[in-house]
């Protein structure tokens, strides 16, 4: 841990320091939009460009860091949208559109998906990070999914369909996009049987 800088108060651990930063990249993210610099976040706290570097290789990783931390309060929004819908591939279906819909609008999510980004989004949707907040997503559903008998592996395959759905329409979100009930009548069809099949095995 650095002991100078800091703008006069050095953090105690590097969780700390960790937390510091991410909030001088919303804050700095909130003037500026997501074209800043690790300059900028470092004059915001007070430290040097090799301090931010430290703890982030580059602004990408920043970015990401700063996105997956604003995930709670999106998840909660998410979650109150659904929570009148119990039946499995409705839920599926509602949740996938309303994410398609809500994310690009999103100050801090959307940069997940900036041009230049997006293409890097398929190769991150397996990962451990993206698997695990799939999974907080439909634990959030109303849905009983051990009633419904997705649990396990089940439910695990069901988050990388979602995601892996959800890369695609980032990609392509197809000419003209599909907005509204459109999207939820094409999920309805090609979405909800997955989930159904899910039921049946």
């Amino acid at each position: 841990m650095r002991r100078h800088g800091w703008s006069g108060t050095v953090p105690g651990t590097d969780a700390e320091a960790v937390d510091r930063i991410l909030t001088a990249a919303r804050a700095v993210i909130e003037r500026s939009g997501a074209a800043f610099t690790m300059a900028e976040i470092a004059r915001e706290l007070g430290v040097t460009r090799q301090t931010v570097y430290r703890y982030f290789p580059n602004a990408d990783a920043l970015i990401t860091a700063t996105a997956l931390a604003e995930t709670g309060r999106f998840l909660d929004v998410l979650a109150a949208e659904l929570d009148r819908i119990t039946d499995p591939a409705e839920a599926v279906v509602e949740g996938i559109a309303y994410t398609l819909e809500t994310l690009p609008e999103d100050r801090y999510l959307s940069l997940l998906l900036m041009p230049g980004r997006a293409s890097a989004f398929p190769a991150e949707v397996t990962s451990d990070t993206a698997l695990a907040l799939g999974r907080s997503i439909l634990e959030r559903f109303a849905v009983d999914w051990d009633q419904a008998g997705i649990t396990g592996s089940r439910l695990d395959e069901l988050v990388e369909h979602m995601l892996r759905v959800v890369a695609s329409f980032v990609l392509d979100p197809g000419r003209p996009p599909r907005r509204g009930t459109e999207l939820r009548a094409y999920l309805t069809t090609w979405v909800a049987p997955a989930v159904r099949g899910l039921q049946r095995r």
